[in-house]
């Protein structure tokens, strides 16, 4: 079969999307500016935001807030939540309810992080599924909007519990599950287990989508092609690369110029230094930055510069230079966003 052939619409909930290749929610990764980059440069549809706290939606904090905001044109706009409470997990999704450009509710239960963990939130929640089953009915009970699932193998590597997750969701109707192929004790080392994700897909009807070590064309066709999976997600393949989502989706090798890198650079450091203070921003754009250079000559002395720039016009005047070109300071991209638009009423 053709790779393209494995590239399909897929259906979550009442909603259409136009492929089944997506971006994965990764914790300080997908803020709003990476997800305008990847769906600019890459074409990928589905953008989910960074986590966002259930606890801290309810008790209106802002910098909890400012995780949803989207770009226009971010369709569907995909909201992923954590917490480990179901009534306050469900005081969320009613809230969510009220937005209509709220599409998709995500609840992150497979987050590894120590202090998510450390809170009984995310992966946590696989060591009690009694817990896994009443937030998945408190939620699916009263959400107006499809309900996702994204999950892992299971807490412990021996110990797997990712096919009775799949069996709740299906129960309550969930609109897709996702399965990242390592237990919260593998963190995200070693080798995904694909096997896991196809066993999943054998044991529900409702979408399935597939998750770890999906890095390139190849890999991609190769875990559709094995698990039949109905959607994959691509992570930390995409750091510093949207273009890997239009590798994928056009199943040829994208050859990215210099001028198209710089560009996409350019942009994200805009982007983000509109909507944060050049004192929070700059630190947070360092590790993107490393990521967009990594593989290109002399990328380590640009780095270092980098780490000790401390205004947006420094980072630019660093990186222009680097690629050979001039620091403009009338150089300006200007983007449309949408606000923060889930606030409480």
């Amino acid at each position: 079969m053709e790779y393209t052939n494995y590239i399909k619409k897929i259906k979550i909930g009442d909603i259409t999307l136009k492929n089944n290749v997506f971006l994965a929610p990764m914790a300080g990764v997908t803020d709003l500016p990476f997800r305008y980059i990847c769906n600019k440069y890459g074409g990928v549809e589905y953008t989910p935001t960074e986590m966002v706290s259930a606890k801290g939606l309810v008790y209106n904090d802002k910098k909890t807030h400012k995780i949803m905001d989207g770009y226009i044109g971010e369709n569907p706009r995909v909201i992923q939540i954590f917490g480990s409470e179901p009534e306050v997990l469900k005081e969320v999704v009613l809230r969510l309810n009220e937005y209509q450009d709220v599409d998709i509710i995500d609840i992150n239960m497979g987050c590894p992080a120590p202090k998510i963990v450390k809170n009984g939130d995310g992966s946590k929640l696989l060591e009690n599924l009694e817990k896994v089953e009443e937030i998945i009915k408190t939620v699916t009970e009263v959400s107006k909007k499809p309900i996702t699932i994204k999950t892992r193998k299971g807490y412990y590597k021996d110990k797997p519990t990712a096919i009775q997750v799949a069996k709740i969701c299906e129960k309550y109707k969930v609109a897709a599950i996702c399965i990242h192929g390592r237990s919260k004790e593998e963190y995200y080392g070693g080798k995904a287990d694909w096997d896991i994700i196809k066993e999943v897909k054998e044991n529900v009807t409702i979408p399935v989508i597939a998750n770890g070590d999906v890095m390139d064309i190849a890999s991609a066709k190769e875990i559709l092609e094995y698990t039949k999976a109905d959607a994959i997600m691509i992570g930390r393949a995409a750091f510093g690369n949207p273009w890997i989502f239009k590798d994928v989706l056009q199943g040829v090798h994208y050859e990215v110029s210099k001028e198209e890198k710089l560009e996409a650079i350019l942009e994200h450091i805009e982007l983000a230094t509109q909507r944060e203070r050049e004192s929070v921003a700059i630190p947070k754009l360092r590790k993107h930055i490393a990521w967009y250079l990594k593989g290109m000559k002399d990328a380590s002395v640009a780095r270092q510069k980098i780490n000790q720039a401390e205004t947006k016009q420094e980072v630019i005047q660093i990186i222009t230079g680097f690629f050979g070109g001039q620091s403009n300071e009338q150089n300006s991209y200007s983007f449309s966003r949408t606000g923060n638009t889930a606030k409480h009423r």
